[in-house]
């Protein structure tokens, strides 16, 4: 932070340096960024940064700044249609359009922003170009700086169309989520017929009450643990797993290793989602393995000891809570396994092999060789990996939708918030948005999921990188 905040003050002193001691064609800079070039007989240089100047504020005056200033209230001009009985047409007023507004004056600031730092950066290199020429230094031509995009600086120019697509693509929707989470945008505030407003920190408040009307804190903070919970529990079996399948296939006393290894690969071949819909059908209320328990005994002998409530005549294995998450996380462990397997085949032929002779020779058990140097081994090569996985857990749509769809939650408290006992944080925000329009807690929800991800993501790294480990593998 601290050589953040010098970087920024020396950003800053360079800008004040420019100002201060330029002459008269630097300074003329800050009102015309194409005068600095233009003086010192750049003038190609010079019309292309006074036509981005003008471009820029012909940007602004025509389209961003008509929604920049109604950005304070998000429109006030409520849509209206007003039928005309000599023409028997509908017409409709000048309203308007709160998403619109949002959208366009969350351009409009970033262009601003970008403009700001385009003006200052101009201004240096006007400055610079200054001392070059007092000093008697060779000035490049446009010809050069060119050839220099190409040759010296090809990075810069490789990366200037993927970091428009990344803002473009990415910063925007995510600045625009961020904002809709202080509105009142739902189903009841909908452009372009209703418009919606600001409202503070009035979600995130009601994201951690709990009343008899509003229980979104009751919900959020049993959905939370859930979600905590799968991702630790859907990473580690399945990591494990891997880890003790690989070891197993790839044992010399193994018989068939290639049949073993192709028919855990098949599960890869097969879409997951096919998997995942097929599998729900299967273990459905209804479906082929609970009329083979029914069949076996299994059901009876379940409602007999009190797992199975008396009134069903099935085992609810993605219908009630408590079977809906065990089933979930066992589900996942017959999907997720053959990937990490994969994975951990090839990490454990990479061990150095004189370790483990010398743990053999020394006396170590195959169970003290695993614990001792495998497990160490592959957690320090799949370390980054591993924490991706968590968070990609906590993120993980597909499993959980695809084997819940049909839930149907019975308490009220969950109903309330348009939640069920088996959603995730991201499952959850998809209901709200997708079924209820309820986009303004749906973006509160993913801003507290994105700072979960990255508390997670910055400690779990900043633990792994501490003290030098590599030694120990050496």
């Amino acid at each position: 932070m601290k050589k953040f905040l010098n970087g920024l003050k020396k950003y800053f002193a360079e800008f004040g340096t420019s100002v201060a001691r330029g002459d008269i064609w630097t300074r003329l800079s800050l009102v015309i960024m194409g005068a600095g070039y233009a003086g010192r007989g750049q003038l190609v240089k010079g019309i292309l940064m006074t036509l981005v100047e003008c471009g820029f504020f012909a940007f602004t005056a025509l389209f961003s700044w008509p929604y920049m200033a109604k950005l304070g209230t998000l429109g006030t001009v409520q849509r209206e249609e007003v039928f005309d009985p000599l023409t028997m047409t509908k017409t409709v007023n000048d309203y308007d359009n709160s998403l619109l507004i949002l959208l366009g004056g969350v351009i409009g600031i970033l262009v601003i922003f970008a403009f700001l730092l385009l003006w200052i950066s101009n201004m240096k290199t006007v400055y610079r170009i200054q001392t070059m020429k007092e000093n008697g230094e060779h000035i490049n031509s446009l010809r050069e700086d060119l050839r220099t995009l190409i040759n010296d600086r090809f990075h810069v120019t490789l990366l200037t169309l993927p970091s428009l697509g990344v803002l473009i693509i990415n910063i925007i929707p995510i600045l625009f989520m961020i904002c809709i989470a202080f509105t009142n945008y739902d189903m009841n505030h909908q452009p372009p017929t209703y418009l919606f407003t600001w409202v503070g920190l009035a979600n995130f408040k009601a994201l951690f009450t709990s009343t008899t009307t509003i229980t979104f804190g009751y919900v959020f903070a049993r959905v939370l643990v859930w979600t905590l919970i799968w991702a630790v529990l859907a990473t580690f079996t399945t990591y494990i797993g891997g880890i003790l399948l690989a070891k197993f296939i790839n044992n010399e006393k193994t018989i068939g290793k290639k049949v073993w290894r192709t028919l855990f690969i098949i599960t890869i071949a097969i879409p997951q989602f096919v998997t995942l819909l097929l599998i729900s059908k299967m273990f459905g209320d209804y479906g082929i393995v609970n009329g083979l328990c029914s069949k076996i005994g299994l059901t009876g002998f379940l409602q007999d000891i009190g797992l199975v409530s008396k009134g069903l005549s099935y085992i609810p294995f993605l219908s009630k809570p408590g079977w809906a998450h065990v089933m979930i996380i066992l589900i996942n462990i017959w999907v997720g396994v053959p990937y990490q397997m994969l994975i951990a085949t090839g990490i454990l032929m990479n061990i150095p092999n004189d370790q483990l002779e010398s743990a053999r020779i020394d006396g170590a058990s195959e169970f003290q060789i695993f614990w001792k140097i495998t497990m160490p081994y592959m957690l320090f090569i799949t370390g980054p990996s591993l924490i991706t996985s968590v968070i990609a857990n906590i993120n993980n749509f597909n499993v959980i939708y695809l084997l819940t769809n049909s839930y149907v939650t019975t308490n009220m408290a969950y109903a309330n918030s348009n939640a069920k006992e088996v959603d995730l944080l991201i499952t959850w925000l998809f209901t709200l948005t997708n079924d209820y329009s309820n986009f303004k807690m749906a973006s509160v929800i993913g801003i507290v999921t994105f700072i979960i991800c990255a508390v997670i993501t910055l400690l779990s790294y900043t633990r792994m990188i501490s003290g030098n480990k590599e030694e120990e593998f050496q």
